[in-house]
């Protein structure tokens, strides 16, 4: 491919008789380079999708299992709203942030002899690694709370309470914001520092565009899931009867093949030369 694009600045016989740059046809090294480093980011920004994928899980059927269990806070009658438990993921990075920055960068320094402990690809890496432990996790949960509807005679009464506190959902939404301590961040630093100067706004906005098309990928993947297992999968009105965690562990195991594919990809990456006081 570097090969193919470095023809786009040789000058041939037509540039040589023509008197005058075309720009259609020459461009110059420093336009071809900037190529290179954007197209570099294109299999990395497609292997993270499935990480937006899960991410996704969060506003949709992690709200919808909160709204089954018991969220009465002590002996008073207050209900917890379920979508107020996606407050957690942002209080986890409000803790996690500060002990990465403190405890987990110095460590990694002194290991890897890296100036921020863990490349940025790392970073994102790990965030994809702590995704399939999230989706582990819900699917487990999942399984107890459908375990005990069952145990109480609740699979045909979806309008009632499942005897079953809302804080088992807890680890999930803590997980999911430590996926994005590492991933989200990551991704953040990769396409701003890895994009021309001149382009880091458009680097900002790919970033965001991969959380953008895991959304559209999410709500096409429970088509295709609603498509060839009908509703037996994800009820709508019926989510005891549902297999809630049969979808979890799709989405494991989905995104244990992404991992293993951002980990081919990430190995073949090379990082952008940044010039600093006349070095490189």
């Amino acid at each position: 491919m570097d090969r193919f694009l470095d023809k786009a600045a040789i000058i041939d016989e037509t540039d040589v008789s023509s008197g005058k740059s075309n720009q259609w046809r020459l461009c110059t090294m420093n336009q071809v380079e900037q190529v290179k480093l954007l197209l570099r980011l294109v299999p990395i920004w497609l292997s993270c999708l499935m990480f937006a994928v899960v991410i996704a899980q969060l506003s949709t059927f992690y709200t919808k299992q909160a709204g089954t269990l018991v969220r009465t806070i002590g002996s008073t009658n207050f209900q917890l709203p379920p979508a107020s438990l996606q407050v957690l993921p942002g209080l986890t990075i409000l803790t996690v942030v500060p002990l990465y920055e403190r405890i987990l960068i110095p460590t990694a320094r002194r290991l890897t002899g890296h100036p921020s402990g863990i490349t940025m690809l790392q970073r994102i890496g790990c965030g994809i690694l702590f995704s399939i432990l999230t989706m582990t996790v819900s699917a487990m949960v999942e399984s107890k709370r459908v375990r005990v509807a069952t145990e109480h005679g609740l699979l045909d009464n979806p309008k009632v309470v499942v005897p079953m506190r809302v804080w088992w959902l807890v680890p999930q939404y803590v997980l999911m914001g430590v996926s994005d301590v590492f991933a989200i961040v990551g991704l953040q630093e990769l396409f701003y520092d890895q994009v021309p100067e001149e382009m880091r706004s458009m680097g900002a906005a790919a970033y965001l565009s991969v959380l953008g098309v895991g959304s559209f990928m999410s709500s096409a993947l429970i088509s295709v899931i609603q498509g060839i297992t009908g509703d037996e999968w994800l009820k709508g009105d019926n989510l005891n009867r549902a297999h809630l965690d049969y979808f979890y562990w799709v989405l494991a195991c989905l995104s244990g093949l992404s991992l293993v594919l951002y980990v081919v990809l990430a190995k073949g990456y090379v990082y952008k030369e940044v010039q600093r006081d006349g070095e490189v």
